[in-house]
């Protein structure tokens, strides 16, 4: 098969289409024949060498994938027939012709949407589901601060906060993306390049602050995340895109606004008991697996492929496999609103 490799860690024009031995399936795997996948800022981090798969995942980048089913490996459930259409979460091997995916990790595709729009769901759509749901608790009511708003976390996320009854506020770069937000619901979107966004929040929640923050950005956004964090909120950390390192009186204003900070990856989450789920037939499934199944419960019905009523992943590229370059070179300069997938070659 087909699929994107590079031989040393580097800048995207490292990166070239090989052929390579096709996977196949292991015990409980479905093995997908991939149509479409999507980029994701992973995809860029371990290019560069900064992001390794874990441990026993294919070393190929792609992150989610859509297409069909292909095969079986042993002791599958018999979830899934030979040319279902599924979109799947992966720990890596998406920009490929083929990919080998834990029967539990696939979902339906829903049956007005293509290929492109559902390879733009799994770990964006999981992400900010997980984010919002198994990590920050979200209530009905409250506000939820979404940095990179016009990211594909960032636009799942302000939907899934509007399915969630609470209130969604954005932070993006431009104005297009801002305009391109508040079509998803967004209820108010600031400039972070020309304004103080802890101010503008403050002002907006009438000097409250909000509940939820979710960050992708981490050391560089700390002083006004906390400025515009109400007090007993939940600072939720999934990225580090402006660095690592905090500096300063951290510590204190954190504990005087009794705020909680929880950090999450989705990737390397695989085996890990459940803490806190009611239901006991979930209680000591993988990690994914519980997350996949309560979002194909809860959230896969309401999305659509059509514009219109209901929740959509939003495409704003496609890239034929053989310009995987250009489509990390786009996503380096920070161009898209939305999500750019990678179709594969027939």
């Amino acid at each position: 098969m087909l699929a994107v490799h590079f031989d040393c860690p580097g800048g995207p024009e490292n990166l070239y289409v090989k052929e390579v031995l096709k996977p196949e399936p292991g015990e409980g795997e479905v093995l997908v024949k991939v149509v479409a996948s999507a980029l994701n800022r992973a995809d860029l981090l371990q290019r560069r060498g900064k992001y390794p798969p874990p441990q026993g995942a294919s070393e190929i980048l792609g992150l989610e994938a859509a297409g069909t089913v292909a095969a079986f490996g042993g002791a599958c459930e018999g979830r899934w027939r030979l040319g279902a259409p599924v979109m799947a979460l992966l720990s890596g091997g998406g920009h490929a012709q083929f990919v080998a995916v834990p029967e539990g990790h696939l979902m339906p595709v829903p049956a007005d949407m293509t290929f492109v729009q559902a390879a733009a769901i799994p770990e964006a759509w999981l992400t900010a589901f997980q984010l919002l749901h198994f990590v920050g608790k979200v209530e009905e009511g409250e506000t939820v601060l979404i940095h990179a708003g016009a990211s594909g976390v960032g636009v799942a996320a302000i939907q899934l906060v509007r399915l969630a009854k609470a209130i969604p506020i954005v932070t993006a770069g431009t104005q297009e993306k801002l305009e391109a937000t508040a079509n998803l619901g967004a209820a108010a979107g600031f400039n972070y390049k020309t304004e103080d966004f802890s101010e503008k929040v403050l002002a907006f929640t009438q000097g409250a602050g909000v509940d939820i923050i979710l960050d992708c950005v981490g050391g560089s956004y700390w002083e006004k995340n906390l400025n515009c964090l109400k007090t007993d909120g939940r600072w939720i950390i999934y990225g580090l895109l402006g660095g690592g390192d905090v500096h300063g009186d951290f510590l204190a204003r954190l504990l005087a606004k009794r705020a909680s900070i929880h950090t999450s990856l989705l990737r390397s989450r695989d085996k890990e008991a459940s803490l806190g789920i009611t239901s006991e037939t979930l209680f000591f499934r993988q990690y994914k697996e519980r997350l996949v199944r309560a979002f194909t419960r809860t959230v896969l019905p309401h999305l659509r492929g059509a514009a219109g009523a209901g929740l959509r992943p939003l495409v704003h590229s496609v890239y034929p496999l053989h310009r995987i370059a250009e489509a990390h070179a786009a996503m380096e300069e920070n161009r898209n609103i939305g999500k750019i997938v990678i179709e594969m070659p027939p």
